[in-house]
């Protein structure tokens, strides 16, 4: 195969990773009922006057599945992080004790359940339609290779092979959709 061809799939191979893990990322982000740090990820503390993501201003854990527990390393910074959880709109409720947040996380209703798992074939679909966009690049950079000498031949064989990456990428999104959808379903 063509040197510049294989270059041209390995950035798409990059690309096509990347696209997974934001997928992957913006998945954990839907709760399932569970407890975990990572709800907390988009809750940003106003830290002397600058908005600092909560996992650098705290110790965030999960003692049980139902709790999240955050301890501030300031005390003084307490009441900012009661207010910014409150102000993400993430459906807890914090309860200050002085010391340390915590946050008891509601069992799902059927419905919540059922809005939740159309969030995640929502997220689904972008990662999908994300990795065609990369797909419909590649083949672009690869058809131009023709001005630089490369045959007909080597340009379909270096598209085909495009097409086995979006494939296989596709599928990967596909199995973390539904691992987080039976997540999401599991009572």
């Amino acid at each position: 195969m063509n040197e510049l061809i294989s270059f041209e799939l390995d950035d798409c191979k990059d690309s096509m990773n990347k696209s997974v893990a934001h997928t992957e990322n913006e998945l954990t982000k839907i709760r399932a009922g569970k407890a975990s740090p990572g709800m907390l990820d988009g809750v940003f503390v106003d830290y002397y006057g600058a908005a600092t993501p909560l996992a650098q201003v705290s110790n965030v854990n999960t003692p049980d599945a139902r709790t999240i527990v955050v301890q501030p390393w300031e005390k003084s910074l307490i009441g900012a992080i009661e207010k910014a959880i409150i102000d993400a709109n993430l459906g807890l409720n914090p309860q200050n004790d002085g010391i340390v947040i915590r946050l008891a996380v509601p069992a799902l209703t059927e419905e919540r359940r059922r809005d939740l798992v159309k969030k995640v074939k929502e997220e689904a679909e972008r990662g999908r339609v994300s990795i065609r966009n990369i797909r419909k690049d590649a083949n672009e950079s690869i058809k131009k290779l023709k001005n630089d000498g490369v045959s007909e031949d080597e340009i379909k064989t270096g598209e085909a092979e495009v097409q086995k990456l979006t494939d296989s990428y596709i599928v990967k999104v596909d199995q973390l959709a539904d691992l987080k959808e039976k997540d999401v379903m599991t009572v």
